[in-house]
């Protein structure tokens, strides 16, 4: 489980209404332990720190059960699996959209049934819950976008962002491509990760040829044919591990089938897969490589990297232009060149990418710890319940 520190100082104390304690509704699009998933868990460990905030989430029952709900739980959090609106790629069919329609009536009555004053939305994938919030007489909606906005996307999305009270986005880049930038309500809060291995004994990489991994859902978009054709046009310069799986719901590719098609040595590839823990294939590393080919909301392994003192290569796709600074801490190119990157891996070597995960970590330290985006995040919500309770007292004066 990652680590957790709890700030009881985030929150304004007594944030209750009525003499009961402010509740508190997280709705989350999936039950993994990728990037959303690991962001969710700290925000609710965030929450449920307050001594007056009484935490419920909801789960959506059409993915199986996970990691997260059990993590969630341990945190002191109440757990819950729903039919839920979630917006997916793969059901926005005829049909997907009468479930989505049925779903969201469901969701509708479930929430007239309870008294939250406030829901927090994890994901952009959330978003059709927060005018059904609004409708059932909840206050404060709080959506958190965590991926950045395709033009088709913001056409139904930015509709059913309205409907939120605050936005939170994960980069300055999710926050231009969801066309809400001017938005009074929206905020920037980068995502901070626990440094998982602090007290573990340091796996100090083996020196010779670098060694890289690549840590991500096996979706479309995140760049493995990209990465592999630039390996091999590269000559296979080292070691390259490649971890992760298909998403559980949404589109997948078949890695282990890219590799036998792009690399000529696949003996110098390993396709470890999904694991529990990616911290000790971090440290294995001398770096780490996010080849994403279209938009990267923020790329979480970026800073996970920097915290266990590893430099990144990534694409100019968004988020990780924002974290990188090219030629100090990491290294950049053009997405989908496959010359740019089988370049940069001709060039590197072990000392010098040991050079740039020191400087990494000094970022690491600096910017993107958990404690300074829970601090933010707690901000935020707390305002929000600071408003809901100014206008109930002031309701109440009015009557």
């Amino acid at each position: 489980m990652p680590e957790t520190a709890f700030h009881q100082d985030s929150f304004a104390p007594g944030l209750r209404r009525g003499g009961r304690r402010g509740r508190v509704l997280v709705i989350h699009s999936s039950d993994e332990m990728y990037g959303s998933d690991r962001i969710v868990l700290e925000v609710v460990a965030e929450l449920v720190a307050s001594d007056g905030l009484d935490v419920t989430v909801w789960l959506p029952s059409d993915v199986a059960p996970g990691q997260l709900g059990p993590l969630l739980r341990d945190l002191g959090a109440r757990v819950e699996r729903h039919p839920l609106p979630i917006l997916r790629r793969l059901k926005l069919t005829p049909g997907g959209f009468l479930r989505l329609g049925r779903d969201a009536a469901k969701t509708l009555a479930r929430l007239r049934g309870k008294h939250f004053d406030l829901v927090y939305l994890a994901t952009s994938a959330c978003l059709p819950v927060a005018p059904l919030a609004r409708m059932a007489g909840i206050r404060r909606v709080v959506g958190h976008l965590q991926e950045p906005w395709g033009r088709k996307d913001r056409v139904g999305l930015r509709p059913l962002a309205r409907a939120c009270t605050a936005l939170v986005a994960v980069s300055r880049s999710v926050l231009g491509a969801s066309g809400l930038a001017e938005d009074p309500r929206a905020v920037v809060v980068h995502n901070g990760v626990p440094h998982r291995s602090r007290d573990l004994p340091e796996a100090a990489p083996e020196h010779g040829r670098p060694h890289y991994v690549v840590a991500s859902r096996w979706n479309p978009h995140k760049g493995h044919g990209t990465l592999l054709e630039a390996w091999d046009r590269a000559g296979c310069p080292g070691e390259l591990v490649i971890l992760g799986a298909a998403p559980a719901a949404g589109l997948g590719v078949d890695v282990p089938a890219l590799v036998a098609r792009h690399v000529s040595k696949p003996e110098t590839v390993f396709v470890v897969g999904e694991v529990e823990d990616s911290t000790p294939y971090l440290q294995a590393a001398d770096a780490v490589v996010l080849p994403t080919d279209t938009l990267e909301g923020f790329g979480l392994v970026t800073v996970e990297a920097f915290s266990e003192g590893r430099p990144v290569i990534a694409s100019r796709s968004g988020g990780p232009e924002e974290v990188i600074a090219d030629g100090e801490t990491g290294w950049l190119f053009d997405c989908r060149d496959v010359d740019a990157l089988a370049s940069l891996f001709r060039s590197l070597d072990v000392p010098t990418l040991a050079a740039a995960g020191r400087r990494a970590e000094k970022v690491y330290q600096d910017e993107f710890t958990p404690e300074r985006m829970r601090r933010r995040i707690g901000a935020v919500v707390d305002q929000e319940l600071q408003r809901t309770r100014r206008g109930t007292a002031g309701l109440a004066v009015a009557s």
